[in-house]
């Protein structure tokens, strides 16, 4: 189950910024990668919508990182 407490330091700007970077390290892009600008006190990333062919590529990179 997915912890849904809100860690009121975590800046969300900072936080997408570090995933984009990370996601392109991976050559992946989520083109609609941004900080949910309609909720601030809940800090939320807006991962957006991705083909399925990129959701793949996303679970592999994360799954190879896991395993190291």
């Amino acid at each position: 189950m997915a912890n849904t407490q809100t860690t009121p330091e975590v800046d969300p700007f900072t936080a997408v910024e570090a995933l984009r970077t990370a996601l392109d390290g991976a050559d992946i892009v989520l083109p609609s990668l941004a900080v949910d600008v309609g909720s601030p006190s809940l800090a939320l990333v807006d991962l957006g919508r991705v083909r399925a062919d990129v959701a793949l590529r996303l679970a592999a990179a994360l799954a190879k990182e896991t395993a190291a």
